[in-house]
């Protein structure tokens, strides 16, 4: 069984740290299929092979159709949500997702953000993870048609 589900993982592998939701669920029923053909609740080891086989097909044939349809790509991977924009934290989002602002500002203290203000958008992705687009640095804007040799 172990053998059978090492085959699987490798032929059907992904990004490593792209574990998203769906990949989470096949692990999970993966997990719990082999734990079946292992602890003899089939007649067989077959029967939990198959059952294994059957989990990895499901979930190849799925990434398949969000490959090539739109819409299960969105039905699979909802879009990302907009969490800050121009420094000003989305309470409206993050209440729809169910974080509060510190789990916002640990996150962003994590991606080297201090301040919310330095941030122009911040998004929840489809996988979990938050990404982060800084405000460009204002003091560069201001010098850009400036003589450098004169003084300010």
């Amino acid at each position: 069984m172990y053998l059978v589900i090492l085959a699987g993982f490798r032929v059907f592998r992904r990004d490593a740290g792209s574990l998203s939701v769906s990949d989470l669920l096949v692990v999970v029923l993966i997990a719990d299929a082999a734990q079946n053909g292992m602890s003899a609740e089939y007649r067989s080891l077959t029967e939990g092979v198959v059952v294994v086989g059957t989990i990895f097909a499901w979930n190849y044939a799925l990434d398949w159709l969000a490959y090539h349809s739109r819409l299960v790509y969105w039905l699979l991977h909802p879009p990302s949500l907009l969490l800050v924009k121009d420094g000003r934290i989305q309470a409206r989002n993050l209440r729809a997702q169910l974080l509060t602002k510190d789990d916002l500002l640990e996150q962003l203290r994590e991606q080297g953000v201090a301040d919310v203000h330095t941030v122009k958008e911040c998004y929840l992705e489809s996988d979990g993870r938050i990404s982060v687009i800084r405000q460009e640095d204002s003091g560069h804007e201001s010098q850009r048609g400036r003589d450098p040799a004169r003084p300010a």
